[in-house]
């Protein structure tokens, strides 16, 4: 019975390789999909952030001239659409439309005594023209929430009363301000209204204000703070649902700005609702304006070629520069990185894109796709199922059976989990295999050919070096397949288990290197663990901890650069046009060369291949990162390979003129 059970094991594993090969063709019409909605949209549109610049201008001597000139510039550089915050008091008082005081300040002006009974706050319009059209929005807005709104005079310029204390009515959101409106609409500039959750929902006010937005070309709204509109008033009102109907009616899409630090409350849902009529956009906080031109167009032009960014979100600020004893601000840098054939709008037109209103991926996700990949789910299962058999080959049919049986229950409970856990465990399956069978082929290859020549030694190192990568690279097409989701593309979703793919096949493959190279495991595990624990022990087990930390606070977005690694990620960027991963072409792939190459004569340099499996989970990892166009993705997987090779040939010359020195010199020196 036992054996044979293991005859169907050993004999299963040729069953699974044909069942991950039926995955990988299934998987092919999925991945064409996947490509031709990443190619459906490739506007790209330049954002500024209109309050920043009303900032700016409220310190220059004549405010007026100057935020004319400046509107000039920026539309002349490129920027197309201005981001107008939801108006405040605050704002409208920077833009010397209204003058705002508080209850001691008018007191004083209309030579008074102070009220201790009130504490109101107390405006006077500028002009006719700003009373006729702000009035009704700030009475409408007060009295909303309940708050008395009277009329008041000074120095016969009419004002209001409003019964709340000025620190706190500044505050209050109200429609956009439309003097401005009108004026940047003048100007040629769209507009990209921020809308924030502060205020109770109403449907008919919303559905008033989108359909002015509409009749005046918006084609996005950008939501300001924690929460998308209607988020608060959801569970009593299903406001969701009504705002992503007039969304619909209006032909108003979303923009959602990327890698913020908690994403805002409700968008996921809203962009469900609006069939996904949402695009990314990248945004240049005001404290990073200042930075070099050409680090900014780099920036600009990675996010809309690397990232499915189709928005690009300028902020300045004005600030105190003590040295020059001025107030500066960053606008002339900003444009600076825009204009010129270095600048992003060059650049980004080079690439392919051009400039105008952002518009949302057309989803192509035929019916036909869920058939596909349910054998894209068998060949994922499968190829698990092979991970299990290289080390505990009694287990295969076991784990292949189990886990169709648990992708059938995560089907049915939650495809969502079945999707990434299955992509991520081919993910981690398929760079272990494929650097398991590269250690099996060089121990077959140097106990059939001991005295193997050191061009024969290249050549096979040569040889594995492809085909390693070709296997492991055949979890490309699974976790595309399986990860082919819009959500996924616009990172509403994301792939999980990023630092277990980057640990998984180290410590697999560390595995059997250390413990599969002897007689049995069980023999191979008491050896290692009689071994005195010495102090080199100790310090080497602390150095690769700190290792493998840094190692891990690479893998996300977050991680700190090393010295002049910024300059060299800009040259090969600027080189190749697609940058290839440090840690594949300079690391793991020339080492996975030198170590197959040394290990034909000297059996320890397998244990480098631990390390070396670096480099081809990396290559499975830059497929993960959905956002990024899957044929941009394979052509740094290409350049990865393609330089470590280079890199590998020449490493291989310097192991073997020091293998010749040291053939040649070594008796001299051991010679007692």
């Amino acid at each position: 019975m036992i054996r044979s059970w293991q005859r169907w094991n050993d004999a299963s594993r040729k069953w699974l390789w044909i069942l991950v090969v039926v995955g990988i063709v299934a998987s092919i019409p999925v991945i064409v999909q996947r490509v031709q909605t990443e190619s459906s949209a490739n506007k790209v549109e330049i954002v500024f952030n209109y309050r920043g610049l009303l900032d700016v201008a409220s310190y220059q001597a004549d405010p007026a001239a100057y935020m004319d000139e400046q509107l000039d510039r920026l539309k002349e550089a490129g920027v197309s659409t201005m981001a107008m915050f939801e108006s405040t008091l605050d704002e409208l008082s920077k833009a010397r439309r209204i003058m705002v005081f508080n209850a001691l300040d008018a007191a004083k002006m209309t030579q008074t005594v102070v009220s201790p009974e009130s504490n109101y706050t107390y405006l006077v319009f500028t002009s006719p023209e700003n009373e006729q059209q702000l009035r009704p929005m700030i009475e409408e807005t007060f009295r909303n929430l309940d708050v008395s709104v009277t009329d008041w005079e000074y120095m016969n310029y009419p004002g209001l009363i409003i019964g709340m204390g000025m620190d706190e009515a500044v505050m209050k959101p109200m429609q956009l301000d439309p003097i401005a409106f009108n004026m940047l609409r003048e100007k040629g500039f769209n507009i990209l209204p921020r809308l924030s959750d502060n205020v109770p929902y109403d449907q008919e006010s919303l559905d008033e204000q989108l359909s002015f937005f509409a009749a005046n070309g918006v084609k996005r709204i950008l939501f300001d703070g924690e929460a998308v509109t209607g988020f608060k008033d959801n569970e009593a009102m299903n406001s969701l649902q009504g705002f992503a109907d007039l969304l619909k009616k209006h032909g108003i899409g979303l923009a959602a700005i990327e890698n913020l630090k908690a994403p805002q409350k409700g968008l996921n849902k809203l962009a469900y609702l609006t069939d996904y009529n949402i695009v990314r956009l990248h945004s240049l906080a005001d404290t990073e304006a200042g930075q070099d031109a050409k680090t900014l167009a780099d920036r600009f032009v990675l996010a809309t070629k690397d990232r499915n960014i189709r928005m690009i979100y300028l902020n300045a600020s004005p600030s105190k520069d003590a040295a020059k004893a001025a107030i500066t601000n960053p606008i002339n840098n900003l444009i600076d990185s825009l204009q010129g054939p270095e600048g992003a709008v060059q650049r980004i037109e080079n690439n392919g894109f051009e400039f105008g209103q952002a518009e949302a991926f057309q989803i192509h996700d035929a019916s036909w796709q869920k058939y596909l990949k349910a054998l894209v789910v068998l060949g994922g299962v499968a190829f698990c199922a092979m991970l299990v058999s290289y080390f505990i080959a009694p287990l295969t049919l076991i784990a292949f059976i189990l886990g169709l049986i648990g992708s059938a229950g995560l089907y049915v409970l939650k495809p969502t989990l079945l999707e990434q856990a299955l992509a991520l465990g081919v993910a981690i399956s398929a760079p272990t295999i494929s650097t398991i069978l590269a250690i099996r082929k060089v121990k077959e290859i140097g106990q059939a050919h001991p005295g193997i020549s050191a061009g024969r030694r290249l050549t096979h190192s040569i040889i594995l070096y492809v085909k390693t990568a070709i296997i492991s690279l055949a979890a490309v097409p699974f976790v595309i397949s399986l990860l082919n989701n819009i959500t996924y593309s616009l990172v509403l979703n994301q792939f999980r288990g990023v630092s277990l793919l980057h640990l998984g096949p180290i410590l697999l493959v560390a595995i059997y290197v250390f413990l599969y190279q002897g007689t049995s495991v069980w023999q191979e595990l008491r050896n290692w663990l009689r071994m005195p624990i010495t102090l080199v022990w100790v310090v080497a087990a602390g150095i690769l901890g700190v290792v493998a930390l840094y190692y891990l606070s690479r893998t996300g977005n977050a991680g700190t650069l090393l010295p002049g690694e910024a300059a060299f990620r800009s040259f090969l960027e600027n080189t190749f046009g697609v940058r290839p991963r440090n840690k594949e072409f300079l690391l793991a792939h020339p080492l996975f060369i030198v170590a197959v190459f040394a290990a034909f004569r000297y059996r320890w340099a397998l244990y480098a291949m631990v390390i070396a499996v670096m480099g081809q989970l990396s290559m499975v990892d830059t497929f993960a990162h959905i956002h990024t166009p899957a044929a941009l993705s394979l052509i740094r997987g290409g350049l990865g390979l393609a330089l470590g090779l280079i890199v590998g040939l020449i490493a291989v010359l310097v192991w073997h003129i020091i293998e010749r020195c040291w053939d040649k010199w070594s008796p001299r020196l051991l010679k007692p």
